[in-house]
């Protein structure tokens, strides 16, 4: 049987260029993605519990559970071997965190 996950479009868009002069990239990047969280609540919790600005917050939490579900899903994969005990105590020590006030 299939394990539940929610569906993700991920879009990225070039908005500005690193050099002087240069345009951005028009064309953004589009793909599709499953992860078993819901990511919006995680983003969320993210916010209320590191001292990050929004975005920055959101940036974290969604490289994070990206990177993680890939990671999970090959994780007999050489590849991703070392990653596994560092990106659970990472999220571990996330989950902790009490929410600001």
């Amino acid at each position: 049987m299939a394990k539940r996950a929610h569906t993700y479009r991920v879009t990225v868009e070039h908005v500005a260029s690193a050099w002087i002069g240069e345009p951005p990239n028009p064309a953004p990047l589009v793909f599709e993605t499953r992860n078993h969280d819901d990511l919006l609540k995680i983003v969320e919790r993210a916010r209320k519990v590191t001292a990050l600005g929004s975005d920055e917050a959101a940036a974290m939490a969604i490289g994070l559970k990206l990177l993680s579900e890939v990671a999970l899903a090959h994780r007999s994969e050489e590849l991703f071997s070392d990653l596994s005990g560092a990106l659970g105590d990472f999220i571990g020590r996330l989950k902790a965190r009490p929410q600001a006030a």
